[in-house]
């Protein structure tokens, strides 16, 4: 749609002429020759940007401006005036105007101007819907950004919602992929029923048939009780399989025949279950790599990659990171009014995040919770932040036993990975539960739980 520009001006040529170039460049232009009529046609439509002159009989261009806003407060103004009224358009920009064009202009600056303020417009739109969406709890609540890998993704994620294909998400730790798997869940025609999710390194390699098929008494030892598997208890609704590349490959084939069939059988039993169910997988490696090493079946790998998503990590995301901050300040600051200022934003923008989003999720509730005032500047990061840690010289020798190596290592891979325990494990080259019971051993917690 193109976007609509009244411009205002009591210089019939020069408002003709600015119309006739606004046309030439794909936009919609409109003319009024003075304040009053502006006003009059802003009452019955709708504009993008209004490129007003300063001074004009009747109402003047600051005026325009302030009565502007009560009818159309998200319409962007331009003002343009004489080298004379420089310090007018300053005064107007302090007032809400977006900025002002100093006669005579190039048509070029006239572009780039327009240009630069219709794109504001679009974000600040935009914003607002996916701030009113947080708020609801609709749609794709939490999912939040304007920019275009973002907007690649949310749009692979509408086409796949309304289907009951297997979905593989891909992405870095901390990027959200099981966000992304709930927002499909929720805009499915399953959505009002269960969303079972399951960290598949997160479970003993003994246990994780169990845990997703379920058991009959008496299977194993400590098996006193029935028991329903994740799959049973997600029936009617979407199961997930995070960090899928972790299933052990001899229960790969179990797992390729209920995408096949649609049953399942529990540990013990002979007798299949059928199920109905929407299964979505999630994975922060490299499948396709897998299945060449012959870690991964590929049969499996290509019932479960129907629809790819990849989610961004936050580092190719930095225009979403003011509307990310906005949102866990609204979050952690609990109906307190607390504000960041653009030193910080440009700090957050030009630092790596290895932690992705949760790591600037973690970042801004430590610093609501230790702010010394309500005003978050770049001074009240932590001393720490963008600190790269560097791989630890672990000393071998006769003065450093096994343990003291081995809890050196531990703590290296935590801080390299922020503390998220699935990163740390995969550097590490065990399983996630084998690193929280080191963890466990040697004492090691960290600012905060990094899952």
């Amino acid at each position: 749609m193109k976007a609509k520009i009244l411009v205002v001006d009591d210089d019939a040529a020069l408002r003709r002429i600015i119309e006739y170039k606004l046309i030439q460049h794909g936009y919609a232009a409109s003319v009024a020759g003075d304040g009053e009529e502006a006003l009059a046609l802003m009452r019955g439509t709708k504009f993008d940007l209004v490129l007003s002159d300063m001074k004009m009989p009747g109402l003047s261009g600051i005026e325009l401006l302030e009565q502007s806003r009560q009818i159309q407060p998200e319409t962007a103004v331009i003002l343009m005036t004489a080298y004379a009224a420089i310090s007018q358009a300053v005064q107007a920009i302090k007032m809400g105007a977006f900025d002002y064009l100093t006669k005579p202009f190039e048509d070029d600056q006239l572009l780039l101007t327009v240009q630069r303020a219709i794109r504001f417009r679009s974000l600040e739109a935009e914003n607002r819907e996916l701030k009113e969406q947080l708020k609801s709890g609709d749609g794709k609540s939490g999912m939040i950004g304007v920019s275009a890998p973002f907007k690649a993704m949310v749009t692979l994620v509408e086409k796949a919602a309304p289907t009951d294909a297997t979905v593989l998400i891909g992405g870095e730790s901390g990027t959200g992929k099981e966000l992304v798997a709930r927002t499909i869940h929720r805009l499915s025609p399953r959505g009002n029923n269960e969303f079972v999710a399951i960290n598949c390194a997160a479970i003993p390699k003994e246990l994780i048939e169990s845990e997703l098929f379920g058991h009959v008494r008496g299977a194993f030892t400590g098996a006193i009780k029935d028991k329903k598997g994740k799959f049973e208890l997600a029936e009617g609704g979407t199961i997930l399989l995070d960090e899928v590349g972790e299933v052990p490959y001899d229960l790969q084939a179990k797992l390729l025949r209920v995408l096949q069939e649609k049953v399942i059988e529990p540990v013990g039993s002979e007798r299949p279950i059928e199920i109905d169910i929407r299964l979505i997988a999630a994975t922060n490696v490299d499948l396709r790599e897998r299945v060449g090493r012959g870690l991964f079946r590929d049969d499996l790998f290509y019932r479960l990659n129907v629809i790819p998503i990849r989610v961004p990590s936050l580092k190719e995301r930095a225009e979403d990171i003011p509307l990310l901050v906005d949102a866990f300040l609204t979050r952690f600051a609990r109906g307190q009014s607390v504000r960041v200022d653009a030193d910080l934003i440009a700090r957050l923008q030009a630092y790596s995040w290895p932690g992705n989003i949760r790591e600037l999720e973690n970042l801004i509730e430590r610093m609501v919770i230790l702010r010394s005032s309500d005003l978050l500047t770049a001074a009240s990061l932590p001393s720490d932040f963008g600190v790269t840690h560097r791989k630890a010289e672990i000393p071998f020798g006769e003065h450093v036993s096994f343990h003291e190596a081995e809890k050196n290592l531990v703590l290296d891979a935590l801080h390299k990975f922020g503390w998220n325990k699935a990163g740390a494990a995969r550097y590490l080259s065990i399983p996630r539960h084998i690193l929280i019971y080191r963890m466990k051993k040697y004492g090691l917690t960290g600012p905060e739980d990094s899952d």
